[in-house]
């Protein structure tokens, strides 16, 4: 029977060709209806697991490496598959291709017995005693995510006693992200590391690089001098290499009476030539001459004080917006502006939910957020939580909660230790028995003021104001606090008060040209600039926009106009950097809609004229942020761009 059936299809080869292409046919029609490609999401780990199970198994090996004497058998393709460098000796025409053993001369056993173990399951597992093994074989044979993965692990085990070995990897491997990390992480701490053994154990390169590479430091000026004559006392250094280091401090920042001290400390322990003295004194020399050269032309970054920073090495003064509204809604992103980089950059987050209303204020040069609101299915909570932010650090940190949960108040920073916090919308808990609470309510706005010690982490309460308000503004100058306009019960108010810290009393002050609300004081020079804001028309009982910039001479209590804004807006965040006011974002106003802004204006004092660069345009529209100014770090591996958002 099969014979017969074969012969019968030997015989018929027309009719088996007609049967295939109607079969062809069918199945063409079938599968042309766009049916989804059939795809196994586990089918490269299976592949990976079969591969691993073959050389377990010691099956199909085409390949023995010879490694300080101990061997290792693989399978070309994986090893290919992984290593440009043995994708290049198995594929191009070297010798290596034909071998079936292999000696590989400048790798360790220990790492290539990791690196296949790798390729085969994916699995590498790291630690201090074999990481520098690994790193050395991947990157001789050029496994790019291996040598990532031991340069983030390098990184994630920095401390100060292993940074400056860690720094020497980095340098061997050039492995510049963790270098940078590393030095950085060394500048952070300068002033406990230079107490280390490890100080001296630096390579000249290594020193120069700290002094040069201009991250932030942890002590002052005067302390990195220190260090670096400490450096070449106990090194012996030669005095062209001494100068070069002495050549990367800052003089400008360290004042004359403590240079004279350490010259004179430093004479006494080099008696014999005074080689680094007079190099120091040289360079002192040559920093005075190049500062009358400069004398009326420096930037804005160029002289920083004292007080506000230890340091200025690696930071620069930035635009700083903080919260608000954006076309996507609520956001507690804080994002900055550096003239140096030319665009705004997404710098942290308020670690809280997404929140507005609350209380800003730089102290020192660190950001606090206090109080403030949240809604939750459409109802308002107001909270009394605080928070500060370390930008040299990047880090945040909870401060102790204000006393009575507050929104809508001014907080204002005085000295380098305290915050004032002033009026606001409060909720009153009926367990509350502190500071003058009669005439509280909830939702109303409250007279009550709070100090904030930044030393002792704790609130008190100080004499209230004769009047409630909210949606005020504040602002700090010498000793005396001052707080203008707001609103009480629906009426914008147009009073201007001043708390002297000294005697702890309220004095009342000439009122404004105008009353206004949400709107901010600038203090510069002895004068006080009420910007933005509006007011009730007392003819049309419509909001109206505040048109110009009224100051407030505090020596001869007066008003005068000093200017009048050619785009006013609501709810613009604003804030000033020297002798110029920027004004951000805000709600741009018609007879029938408020539209909303990228544009950042700005208001030399000098000049007196306004200018709007598009450089400085924000991505989004926004509005109801604050603006601040304070320093950041210049540089920043985790700088986000802020995204255009449609």
């Amino acid at each position: 029977m099969a014979g017969g059936a074969a012969s019968v299809l030997r015989s018929n080869p027309e009719q088996h060709s007609n049967k295939s292409a109607a079969i062809s046919k069918l199945l063409s029609s079938t599968y042309s209806r766009n049916a989804p490609n059939f795809v196994l999401a586990s089918h490269s780990e299976a592949l990976l697991h079969g591969l691993n199970a073959l050389r377990c198994a010691d099956k199909l090996f085409d390949v023995t490496l010879i490694v300080e004497g101990k061997t290792f058998k693989a399978h070309r393709v994986v090893l290919a598959a992984c290593s440009d460098y043995f994708c290049a000796m198995f594929t191009d025409a070297m010798r290596e291709a034909r071998q079936s053993e292999i000696k590989l001369n400048g790798v360790n056993a220990r790492g290539i017995e990791l690196l296949i173990e790798y390729a085969y399951t994916s699995k590498l597992e790291l630690d201090r005693n074999n990481v520098q093994d690994v790193l050395s074989v991947s990157t001789h044979v050029q496994m790019k995510a291996v040598i990532e993965a031991c340069s983030n692990y390098l990184e994630s085990q920095i401390d100060l006693e292993n940074c400056v070995a860690i720094a020497v990897l980095a340098d061997l491997y050039a492995l510049d992200t963790l270098k940078r990390k590393t030095y950085r992480f060394i500048c952070s701490r300068l002033d406990e590391f230079s107490l280390t053994a490890d100080l001296l154990n630096l390579t000249w390169d290594q020193l120069e690089y700290i002094l040069s590479c201009n991250y932030p430091v942890d002590c002052s000026e005067k302390r990195v001098l220190q260090i670096a004559t400490q450096y070449c006392v106990e090194t012996g250094l030669k005095a062209e290499l001494a100068h070069l280091l002495f050549s990367h401090v800052r003089f400008n920042q360290i004042e004359a009476s403590a240079l004279k001290t350490l010259l004179s400390t430093l004479e006494d322990e080099d008696k014999e030539n005074k080689t680094y003295v007079k190099l120091i004194r040289a360079e002192i020399n040559k920093h005075e001459q190049n500062q009358i050269k400069m004398l009326g032309s420096e930037s804005e970054n160029e002289v920083i004080s004292t007080d506000i920073l230890t340091n200025s090495r690696g930071m620069e003064l930035a635009l700083v917006k903080i919260g608000g509204f954006e076309t996507s809604g609520l956001t507690n992103q804080i994002s900055c502006y550096l003239p140096s980089v030319g665009k705004w950059e997404g710098l942290t987050a308020i670690p809280h939910i997404e929140q507005c209303n609350y209380g800003t204020a730089v102290l020192g040069n660190d950001l606090y957020i206090v109080g403030g609101s949240y809604d939750v299915c459409l109802k308002e909570y107001i909270h009394p939580f605080g928070f500060r932010y370390c930008p040299t650090k990047d880090k945040w940190k909870n401060i102790a909660p204000i006393q009575a949960d507050r929104c809508r108040f001014s907080l204002n920073a005085m000295g380098s230790n305290f915050l004032y916090a002033v009026g606001g919308v409060c909720e009153l808990n009926d367990n509350d028995d502190g500071g003058d609470v009669e005439n509280w309510g909830n939702d109303m706005a409250i007279s009550n003021c709070e100090r904030y010690n930044a030393t002792t982490d704790r609130w008190e309460y100080l004499p209230a104001l004769s009047e409630n308000r909210s949606q005020h503004a504040g602002v700090v100058l010498a000793n005396r606090l001052y707080i203008s306009g707001g609103i009480d019960r629906h009426i914008v108010l147009v009073s201007l008060w001043c708390f002297d810290t000294h005697i702890e009393k309220w004095i009342k002050l000439r009122s404004m040209p105008t009353p206004r609300a949400d709107h901010i004081l600038i203090a510069l020079d002895q004068h006080i600039y009420a910007c933005g804001g509006w007011y009730e028309d007392p003819l049309t009982e419509t909001r109206s926009l505040a048109q110009t910039i009224d100051v407030y001479d505090v020596n001869k209590d007066c008003w005068s106009t000093e200017t009048t804004n050619p785009m006013p807006k609501y709810y613009t965040g604003v804030a000033a950097v020297k002798r110029r006011i920027y004004f951000i974002g805000g709600l741009l106003s018609s007879a029938t809609i408020n539209r909303a802004t990228t544009a950042v204006q700005c208001y030399d004092l000098d000049t007196k004229q306004w200018s709007f660069n598009v450089e400085w345009e924000y991505p989004s529209e926004v509005w109801e942020c604050t603006l601040a100014a304070f320093y950041v770090p210049r540089e920043r591996d985790d700088f986000i761009n802020v995204e255009v958002q449609t």
